[in-house]
């Protein structure tokens, strides 16, 4: 069986299961998406490791096993999703030390938020896009004003959250010593998605 290369789209929170998020997966040399509804936690942790300039004052779980890693020389080589059984993915991380390659099994999430780490490709096979990947709709509103990124996939993906818009509504009024002063209590506190929110209003400036 062949396999696909894929990289990470993005993710947003999921309507149709209470506190999971969707993370949408890209074909590189295709138009097809594969959506997995992951946990909050491993959302976090994907999207700080998206981000790269939001560190967490300690170490997360995902950072942890990159910097044990590290210490004892195993690298993560790339990242299969090798089985779809009941709408539930099954993953492999292709781990090498002294050249020995060991295969061990993981759950999608983890396995992707670790591939980020290590900077490890992450693939799966054509028979599994075949049968869960999907073509995402383009809003025909808005085609004209924005990239075709912005998608909509049925229900399972939604616009951003409206606390979220009125949050970064709110950043506007901030200086930026004030915007930099909330960023360092975010990240304190361990609230990354509002760090990011911060973060980006910062940037525009």
């Amino acid at each position: 069986m062949s396999l696909v290369r894929l990289n990470i789209k993005g993710i947003s929170y999921s309507q149709t299961q209470n506190g999971a998020y969707a993370l949408i997966l890209n074909e590189v040399d295709g138009d097809r998406k594969l959506p997995i509804v992951i946990g909050a936690f491993e959302a976090q942790s994907i999207a700080i490791a998206l981000e790269k300039e939001i560190r967490p004052p300690r170490p997360l779980t995902h950072d942890l096993f990159k910097n044990f890693a590290d210490r004892f020389d195993i690298t993560v080589k790339q990242v299969i999703i090798h089985k779809l059984v009941d709408g539930v993915f099954y993953s492999s991380l292709i781990c090498e030390r002294d050249k020995i390659e060991e295969i061990i099994d993981a759950r999608t999430s983890d396995a992707i938020a670790l591939a980020l780490r290590f900077q490890a490709p992450i693939f799966t096979y054509k028979n599994i896009l075949d049968k869960a990947g999907i073509y995402l709709k383009v809003n025909p509103k808005k085609e004209d004003e924005q990239d075709q990124d912005s998608i909509l996939v049925d229900d399972l993906i939604v616009e951003e959250i409206e606390t979220a818009s009125v949050e970064q509504e709110g950043f506007k009024n901030k200086s930026l010593e004030e915007l930099n002063q909330l960023l360092e209590e975010a990240v304190n506190n361990e609230d990354y998605e509002k760090a990011a929110h911060i973060r980006d209003e910062i940037s525009k400036r």
